[in-house]
């Protein structure tokens, strides 16, 4: 009866293992399954400045839109164009549509006139109508970035390769001009989940 008891229990024990395992891993499936939940951050507020070509552009002119901001300057030796060369990448991963934008403000408008973003732009195959680069009052653009971005941003030494210093960061905008979200344009894995990030908000149509 001594050996019966004792199988009795080893089996018992073995099956609530058995039982506990799978029920962990399913819950640990279903936790990789569920989509990521995107913050509500701060607003980005009210702007009036210039795109490469001339014309506008407002906060209000991207109510509606699912955008990614970032912040460069085209006399920028290095850091630069590595951030263009990922939003390159980052266009051409994204669904092309009218309601999907991204957007880079100058943080040397005294330097950077619409011509040369315009220009600056098409170095990295910037499609004109997916990607609007800004210019406009140096004050305005840098109380954008720090105070409306949340992004570091100050004057250097002039005489350096990176005269102004600024974030890397790419960050996602919302149909209201909410922020939900800031990616490292240096990794290819923030990359990949940014653009499914815009996926999201595309489809969400709110």
């Amino acid at each position: 009866m001594k050996v019966k008891t004792i199988l009795n229990v080893g089996v018992t024990a073995m099956f609530l293992i058995v039982v506990g395992t799978v029920t962990i891993i399913a819950v640990r499936g279903t936790a990789a399954t569920q989509p990521k939940v995107l913050p509500h951050l701060s607003s980005v507020p009210e702007f009036a400045l210039t795109e490469s070509s001339g014309e506008p552009v407002r906060r209000a002119d991207l109510i509606g839109q699912v955008w990614l901001a970032s912040f460069i300057f085209t006399r920028c030796a290095e850091f630069c164009p590595a951030m263009m060369r990922a939003g390159a990448k980052v266009q051409r991963e994204l669904p092309v549509r009218e309601d999907v934008k991204l957007v880079t403000f100058s943080v040397d408008p005294e330097y950077d006139t619409p011509a040369k973003l315009q220009e600056y732009g098409e170095m990295f195959g910037a499609a004109r109508s997916r990607w609007w680069f800004v210019t406009g009052d140096k004050t305005q653009i840098y109380r954008l970035a720090i105070d409306g971005f949340r992004l570091g941003t100050m004057d250097a030494d002039p005489a350096t390769e990176m005269p102004i210093l600024h974030s890397s960061k790419l960050v996602l905008v919302d149909r209201r001009g909410t922020i939900r979200g800031y990616y490292d344009t240096q990794d290819e894995a923030e990359l990949r989940q940014l653009v499914k990030d815009v996926r999201r908000l595309v489809a969400e149509r709110s």
